[in-house]
């Protein structure tokens, strides 16, 4: 099984912008990916740019800050080192099986950090592939700012994805159901690879390649399970392990993705993808934001259901690896998925217990969590709001305060607070780390994106990523971010943007 090549540095990148890229998914068979050239655009022009994240790249802030570092990121020109490519791909969209791969992203190499570790810098909006199926391989400003917004506050909220490193204007128009101004993201990934893009190969009947996948991928993510007895297995289980910890974690939030088909999950463990995604306001476990998701296929409540059955198409296609055996490779899949259930109750209820301020474990506190959502659903109860107040235990939403069946849990809770040996210091340390006052609130999304995109005004976007950046913190300024949606507000809806 190959190990991952020894990284180096590139000294005239270093001396530079810091670029030292290495091009290792290049290396699998040509069925996983094509050249793949970014088409110029007019007038690159800069929107954000992430210094941070830059910095842990062992990227030079200030010199890729300039003004015309811009065409970098729009694709007019190339980082030091560079060999573009579009990744290949399939996927179930909404249950069915469809071939894809990267209709409007270019993969420009893999940056090695100062401390080695290894990422993926990719442009998303930089112009037509040869997986583009006939589309533009644009993207508008509005959608690639959602997931600049989107992915940093989920970084800061401590939730594994992608990142964003820069967002910037085309100077062109993209067409979709109107015109609108044209931008490019810079994504940043400990890898691509998706689940389908075993089903990419699985497809094609080519055991070799999907094996040289397989094997690529545990080299890169998963090194430590190639001495295990089976390797393909333990990393079977290893992704199922990794996406139970992170649905739970979008639960514990009330992240909804809006569009978790296959080629959305990637097998890293990282949040991939922020098209429809938004959060929840009132608590409710049917809630749909994509407009496109007319029967609920990825409400809230359905997401551990729908990570498990993305999780049984990367076992199906990993079956031919798993054992010669047809039916002990079939037993090998059926028994991980079948772990899903209990790797995701467990990391959901270890998550609500520091919600709720839970220092140890008992048996009652399943249906002490359960009961309180059942009363968050009746009373329409703000998600995140709710559990920060428990905090303090200061309630903002009467109407759930005045129910004699929230009194009643809020006695059971208290009780169960005083079994534990901890103080209620030390609980309520606890949920503050857990219970964010500020998350990505949809109609502030909205306000900065709008103002961006009719506007070009750009500081409404910085102020909500101020905000966002330290989710945990009580900001008394800062109140309007807290709140929900004024009343009668229309239902929130999210596009994909393509």
């Amino acid at each position: 099984m190959p190990t991952m090549p020894n990284t180096h540095k590139n000294p005239t990148a270093a001396a530079t912008d810091g670029w030292c890229l290495e091009h290792t998914y290049a290396q699998l068979p040509e069925i996983f990916h094509a050249p793949a050239q970014p088409v110029p655009v007019s007038r690159p022009g800069w929107v954000m740019w992430n210094r941070t994240l830059a910095e842990s790249l062992g990227l030079n802030p200030e010199s890729l800050a300039q003004p015309e570092a811009a065409a970098i990121f729009a694709g007019n020109a190339l980082p030091v080192g560079s060999e573009p490519i579009a990744q290949a791909y399939a996927g179930h969209q909404y249950g069915h099986f469809t071939t894809l791969g990267d209709g409007r992203a270019i993969l420009l190499g893999e940056q090695i950090t100062p401390r080695g570790g290894r990422f993926d810098i990719q442009l998303k909006g930089a112009g037509a592939t040869a997986f583009s199926r006939r589309g533009d391989g644009r993207a508008a400003l509005g959608p690639m700012l959602r997931e600049y917004i989107i992915s940093e506050a989920m970084h800061a909220l401590g939730i594994a994805t992608t990142r964003s490193l820069a967002v910037v204007t085309t100077g062109d128009t993209v067409y979709r159901q109107q015109p609108l101004a044209g931008a490019v993201l810079t994504r940043v990934a400990a890898s691509h690879i998706r689940v389908g893009t075993f089903e990419w190969a699985a497809a094609r009947g080519d055991k070799d390649s999907l094996r040289a996948l397989a094997d690529y991928t545990l080299a890169r993510h998963d090194p430590l399970l190639a001495d295990a007895a089976n390797p393909y297995a333990a990393f079977l289980e290893a992704v199922i392990q990794r996406q139970a910890a992170l649905v739970a974690q979008w639960m514990h939030v009330g992240f909804v993705h809006g569009v978790m088909n296959t080629d959305n999950m990637a097998v890293c463990g990282e949040t991939i993808d922020y098209g429809p995604c938004a959060f929840l306001d009132a608590y409710d476990p049917a809630t749909v934001f994509s407009s496109i998701d007319q029967h609920g296929r990825y409400a809230y409540g359905n997401q551990p259901h729908i990570a498990q059955w993305n999780l049984a198409r990367l076992a199906e296609s990993l079956l031919p690896l798993l054992h010669d055996d047809e039916q002990l490779a079939v037993k090998h899949a059926t028994d991980a998925v079948g772990g899903f259930r209990s790797h995701f109750q467990h990391h959901w209820l270890k998550g609500m217990r520091s919600k709720l301020g839970l220092c140890n474990e008992e048996t009652v506190d399943a249906v002490l969590v359960d009961d309180l959502l059942t009363l968050m659903h009746i009373h329409k109860a703000d998600f995140t709001n709710t559990f920060r107040n428990l905090c303090t235990e200061s309630f903002a939403d009467h109407a759930l305060l005045a129910d004699p069946a929230f009194r009643l849990w809020h006695e059971r809770w208290r009780a169960r607070l005083g079994r534990q040996s901890e103080s209620l210091d030390a609980s309520k340390r606890l949920m503050l780390s857990h219970n964010p006052a500020f998350i990505p609130r949809n109609h502030k999304v909205e306000e900065s994106l709008i103002a961006a995109a009719n506007d070009r005004d750009f500081t409404v976007v910085q102020r909500l990523l101020d905000v966002l950046a330290k989710p945990y913190d009580d900001r008394s300024d800062r109140p309007e971010y807290q709140e929900p949606p004024p009343p009668g507000a229309c239902a929130y809806e999210t596009f994909c943007g393509t």
